[in-house]
């Protein structure tokens, strides 16, 4: 799988922007605020219809107009296909593969993207929801009907609160609630933890070549296991706390405020890791969703890395770029090419960006 070209109009500060993709690797240098995070944005956009950088899809049309427009050619299964996603100020979404009209969940099954930038460095130091956040996403582009579960657990979490904020609750409908969300919520939970139970082998070998010795290992928040296990735990759960989420009105148990654990010899990493070790783990963890997905879905995803080599010493910088495998698409924002060997560079299309505007630096 391959992004041989991407095309953006009203794109943040992209008026309008070609970017040929004709060599496995890019580099995209510029200054801070010209727009080189904006284009790897983008691309992440296509395979997650999200931005990781806001929530408010308006702040994504450049100013002064009124929507923006992504075009990207693909090429999978030695079969071209190009995609285009248009968006405009009243929040109208428009998807089509090969210039006719798709669904988001067609949509989204074409591109996979693992995307490394200096927030994700801060992971363990995030809260909960972040890690949340990094896992369900993981998980999403390997198991495309994950997204509907998260979805189908929101709408009932929500209506169980609304109901909790009723000055007289309705008993037989929350028990109602109770035991969807169980089911639905024990599914997640059931999901995420086999995910990190996969990744873990992969990433507690990258760990361990990069720190020389260190165990890594992570834990979900839950206990259980098995389906029937974490159905039985938390039905037993939402019954002790009962009187707490009617005192709260909002429910307090399920995967929604669940966390994971990331422990470094067994030591808790959130609390006790020094900056080197975080990143360490992180750059493990990245790794290892890089490998996962190729595993599980038979494609290589996009490695997006975004300015995280100024962050990282030279030790991880090396093994990083050396980790790569070569049909690996790898995209690299940076401010300059120091950071970077020129055997490296040698196969890299370079583009300079400024105020918006590409332009190719390398022939």
């Amino acid at each position: 799988m391959k992004i041989k070209k991407l095309e953006l109009n009203n794109y943040r500060n992209c008026s309008s922007v070609v970017l040929d993709f004709s060599t496995q690797k890019t580099l995209i240098i510029g200054k801070n605020a010209q727009g080189k995070t904006n284009i790897l944005e983008s691309i992440y956009l296509l395979s997650d219809l999200k931005s990781p950088r806001t929530s408010v899809m308006t702040d994504l049309i450049k100013f002064n107009n009124t929507g923006f427009n992504i075009n990207a050619f693909l090429e999978k299964n030695n079969t071209e296909i190009e995609m285009n996603f248009a968006y405009n100020q009243d929040k109208k979404r428009e998807f089509k593969i090969n210039c006719v009209n798709s669904t988001a969940k067609n949509f989204k099954l074409l591109v996979k993207t693992v995307l490394f930038s200096t927030k994700d460095l801060l992971l363990l130091r995030g809260t909960p929801q972040d890690r949340r956040d990094w896992l369900d996403r993981a998980i999403s582009q390997i198991y495309p009907a994950y997204d509907d579960r998260l979805s189908k657990y929101e709408k009932i979490r929500i209506q169980k609160n609304n109901l909790l904020k009723n000055e007289f609750i309705d008993e037989a409908l929350l028990d109602v609630y109770n035991e969807q969300l169980v089911i639905t919520g024990a599914n997640i939970i059931y999901l995420r933890k086999k995910f990190l139970k996969e990744i873990e082998k992969i990433a507690q070998d990258k760990h361990k070549i990069i720190s020389n010795s260190e165990e890594l290992s992570l834990n979900y928040t839950c206990p259980e296991s098995e389906i029937e296990a974490i159905c039985n735990y938390l039905k037993n759960e939402i019954s002790r706390r009962k009187t707490e989420e009617l005192a709260r009105r909002q429910s307090c148990v399920g995967p929604h405020r669940d966390d994971v654990e990331f422990k470094i010899n067994k030591i808790d990493a959130v609390k006790f890791a020094s900056q080197g070790q975080q990143r360490t783990l992180v750059l493990a963890l990245k790794l290892g969703e890089l490998e996962i997905i190729k595993e599980k879905t038979g494609f290589s995803p996009i490695l997006l890395l975004d300015d995280v080599l100024a962050e990282l010493d030279e030790t991880r910088q090396n093994y990083l770029l050396k980790s790569i495998d070569k049909d690996v698409q790898t995209i690299i924002t940076s401010v300059d090419t120091v950071l970077f060997e020129n055997e490296f560079l040698k196969d890299v299309k370079i583009y300079s960006i400024e105020n918006g505007a590409l332009k190719l630096t390398n022939e």
